[in-house]
């Protein structure tokens, strides 16, 4: 979560190829929920002719992916992991704005979740060695044309992919993925958001550290590609 996800999915959706941009809510454990998967999407945006992917993004560990059972082809998963001190600040920021005094509203409740959240992308990159690929999520600012690039290579896509992309039925949506007016202005927008005002403990920075380090290496070691800088 707060990742540059919503991003990322809108430029792979964006390509004529690609279906799919936004978080479905859905687990991934069977071939049927990938027939699940068709018809949410079906319910607001229309499949492209000729398209080979639809892409879906898993934020949290209430959602299943288990590539294994779900015998499809092509079946491509992406990791992507961003530092925790911007994480943080930005899913506090993000909760601090809802009413109802939300846990990630915090910056402890926000560590205990990006720290839970690192753990189970670890154990997967443990029990799926070479099933997936990775990319630091800093990436998509900060050298998007390579990644872009390294992207359309991993997904073996026959026209590159650009820096401009699409808005859709659900672009913007709360729920859905980022819901700032940032995600619609069609392109990658360069100028991050730092949050500074937010203070972080240094304790629990200092776990978050040791997760995402943690997490990364374990990653990037067992991925069947991996792109850092």
């Amino acid at each position: 979560m707060r990742a540059y996800t919503s991003l990322v999915g809108h430029l792979l959706g964006s390509h004529p190829e690609i279906d799919g941009y936004y978080e479905m809510h859905l687990r991934y454990a069977s071939p049927a929920d990938l027939e699940v998967q068709r018809q949410r999407y079906g319910e607001h945006d229309r499949l492209k002719p000729g398209s080979r992917y639809l892409f879906d993004k898993l934020l949290h560990n209430d959602y299943t992916l288990a590539p294994e059972r779900l015998d499809a082809a092509p079946l491509v998963v992406l990791t992507s992991l961003r530092p925790p001190a911007p994480t943080l600040r930005s899913i506090v920021s993000l909760f601090a704005r809802k009413s109802g005094g939300d846990p990630y509203a915090d910056p402890a409740g926000a560590a205990a979740y990006y720290i839970e959240r690192l753990r189970m992308l670890a154990t997967f990159a443990e029990q799926h060695a070479g099933g997936f690929h990775y990319f630091d999520a800093p990436l998509v600012l900060d050298d998007s044309a390579r990644l872009l690039d390294t992207l359309g290579a991993w997904l073996q896509l026959a026209t590159p992919l650009t820096q401009r992309y699409g808005t859709f039925a659900r672009t913007g949506i709360p729920g859905a993925g980022d819901s700032s007016p940032a995600i619609t202005s069609g392109r990658i927008v360069h100028e991050a958001t730092g949050h500074a005002d937010i203070t972080l403990d240094s304790t629990v920075l200092r776990q978050a550290q040791a997760a995402y380090a943690d997490c990364r290496a374990r990653l990037i070691a067992h991925a069947a590609a991996a792109l850092t800088g």
